[in-house]
């Protein structure tokens, strides 16, 4: 059984930090890319909805585990004609037969997944061969004295948000779970505290 908190207050504070704004410009660099039969993994409050092509995109399906978050997803502004589908689920165990999309979205998701490893196994699973993961998150910073304060207030983060981690290497992750990466770039979001900031993107294919 979910707390007050984390039903009526946690989705309000992952609502205003997802949607700062440098990470709104950062997913308008990511999700425009997409195209074809896309899935959206951790679709939360259905923030990357408005910069989706409709001339490129087929279809979005989105899964959350977050009842509070896909209400907020379901009313979202996105381009007249596109097509969405939002679903209850989890990264880790996607309700989708093998090989049925384009293209997978993941913005500032892995993160919070049980298991980033599990996650991607099902990403790939769900793509069709040769397709695109799109990808946009913040984890793990390369100086040593910024990892070191993320590894000290990240027990204390991830109750206060959702189980958000400021540990996890991001290209590092994706390598490990076999995606070959086609591009990346890197760079702490300006505006944002380096705890926080360390955000890497780009395309990587199954």
């Amino acid at each position: 059984m979910t707390s007050f908190y984390d039903r009526h207050i946690m989705p309000r504070l992952i609502g205003c930090a997802c949607g700062a704004k440098p990470i709104t410009y950062q997913r308008k660099k990511v999700v425009p890319r997409a195209a074809g039969k896309v899935l959206e993994l951790g679709i939360g409050g259905g923030m990357n909805l408005a910069f989706y092509d409709p001339a490129k995109v087929s279809s979005v399906s989105g899964v959350d585990p977050s009842d509070e978050l896909r209400v907020r997803a379901e009313a979202a502004p996105r381009p007249e004609g596109l097509k969405v589908d939002i679903q209850a689920g989890t990264a880790e165990q996607l309700p989708f037969e093998d090989h049925s999309f384009d293209c997978v979205v993941c913005t500032f998701t892995l993160c919070t997944v049980q298991s980033p490893a599990a996650a991607l196994a099902e990403a790939k699973r769900v793509l069709k061969p040769g397709g695109r993961f799109l990808f946009c998150e913040h984890g793990l910073a390369p100086d040593d004295g910024v990892a070191k304060w993320q590894r000290r207030i990240e027990p204390v983060w991830k109750r206060l948000a959702g189980g958000c981690h400021l540990t996890r290497p991001v290209g590092a992750t994706l390598t490990a779970a076999g995606l070959s990466i086609s591009d990346i770039e890197t760079m702490y979001l300006p505006g944002t505290p380096r705890l926080l900031g360390w955000n890497e993107w780009g395309e990587a294919r199954a």
